[in-house]
């Protein structure tokens, strides 16, 4: 199982920082830090992404890891 921190930024559409763990708990701990590091920054969203692999990240969870073109490509 890949547990992928992520935080990203909504007002440019990019990840700011993306971390695997191994263990769930350790990304949780992580992302709290990450909250805390980002208070008062809306426009910021910190998430835990679990999945079997990366590809499955990716696939499920395109709009932290395409750009827009990839995504609108995707839809069509």
């Amino acid at each position: 199982m890949t547990n992928v921190l992520v935080v990203y930024d909504r007002s440019s559409g990019r990840v700011l920082r993306e971390q695997e763990y191994e263990g769930r708990r350790d990304a949780l701990e992580a992302r709290f830090a990450a909250e805390k590091e980002y208070r008062g920054r809306p426009s910021v969203e910190i998430v835990v992404l679990g999945a079997s692999d990366r590809e499955a990240l990716r696939h499920s969870h395109g709009r932290y890891f395409l750009d827009f073109d990839a995504l609108a490509a995707r839809i069509a």
